[in-house]
């Protein structure tokens, strides 16, 4: 049987031990892989791996030995309780052997979890499990979690207090990190908060996040966007000492520009369009750009980008003769110019 996506996250929570088995395929193995982790820790419990009821198995080995899987589900454990026969990777060269292992399946035999890259509607995996009576078959697609999916991982770290900043935060980062690296920030926020029950806030999500590479670069964007000229050229030393590379920060300025200009130039206005942008920007870093974006307008913007493609143009050029850290720098402070104009 499918199993829709609305559906799916309950049901990885909360599978159902009875099931014959599940199939959860899809192109982003890391996603499949977190699902996977989910669904075999809800039935066989925390302690299931120590106790042996999970038998693991690679799919070269199974290739290699087709007798594999049927002996992992009928093994008896030593220790009563759900028992899993996970067999990862998995393609159509294995079905016959899954498809003979699913016919000899009975009640009280291990649940058969399979993972699976993509897999098209002619799959005899996924027909296999669309088809079975017992058994579901669950894509996997590269959607960022939904609300639903965050409030349970924020629950399973512990956390309930969240406030609603917060919550706009943790979903802006979920769009612009992979399932991995969002998980392992949820874990980090829970240490981060543990012993302490006050809510949950914007401070606090982005004490916890990825570290950026571009916070130094960030800070002259910021004293650029915001028209404090004399503060540039400090900046740029440390930046220089750093060893930022000029093209770089010209990279990183016209990107911080052209999220301003999608902001101030979204037909909801500047608030409805900071929304918009991708990759997000969130907390503190948001209202910030947004009171920039408001402060610049359309019109302005587009003159600075015309400004940052025509220095990056002079930084490429094979005839560029002058030093390429002080032609960015003169077109940051007249960018920082233009915004008093």
């Amino acid at each position: 049987m499918k199993l829709p996506p609305r559906d799916a996250a309950r049901y990885f929570a909360k599978p159902e031990p009875q099931r014959t088995g599940l199939l959860i395929y899809g192109p982003d193995a890391m996603r499949v892989a977190l699902k996977r982790q989910e669904v075999i820790a809800a039935l066989i419990g925390p302690q299931g791996e120590e106790e042996m009821r999970l038998n693991r198995i690679a799919a070269a080995d199974l290739r290699k030995d087709k007798a594999m899987l049927l002996d992992a589900i009928k093994a008896v454990g030593f220790f009563p309780g759900p028992r899993v026969a996970f067999v990862e990777d998995v393609n159509d060269t294995l079905a016959p052997v899954i498809i003979a292992a699913l016919e000899g399946w009975q009640e009280g035999d291990a649940q058969v979890i399979i993972t699976a890259g993509q897999l098209k509607a002619t799959s005899k995996l996924r027909k296999l499990f669309e088809s079975h009576p017992n058994a579901y078959a669950a894509a996997i697609y590269d959607d960022p979690p939904s609300r639903e999916e965050i409030e349970a991982e924020l629950r399973k770290a512990g956390l309930s207090n969240i406030g609603v900043e917060a919550m706009k935060d943790l979903v802006a980062l979920s769009r612009s990190l992979d399932p991995g690296d969002f998980r392992q920030t949820i874990e980090k926020i829970s240490l981060y908060k543990l012993g302490d029950d006050t809510e949950l806030n914007s401070e606090d999500v982005i004490a916890c996040a990825p570290g950026s590479t571009e916070a130094d670069m960030d800070d002259v964007l910021n004293i650029v966007a915001e028209a404090r000229s004399g503060e540039i050229g400090p900046v740029m030393r440390r930046l220089r000492a750093q060893g930022i590379q000029p093209v770089g920060l010209c990279i990183g300025a016209t990107r911080h520009f052209r999220t301003l200009y999608a902001a101030a130039s979204d037909p909801g206005g500047p608030a409805a369009g900071i929304g918009r942008v991708r990759p997000p920007v969130f907390g503190p870093r948001r209202d910030r750009m947004l009171r920039q974006a408001q402060k610049w307008g359309a019109p302005k913007l587009q003159q600075a980008l015309g400004l940052l493609t025509e220095t990056d143009l002079k930084l490429r050029s094979a005839g560029q003769t002058a030093p390429d850290m002080a032609l960015v720098e003169r077109a940051l402070i007249r960018l920082s110019r233009l915004a008093d104009l």
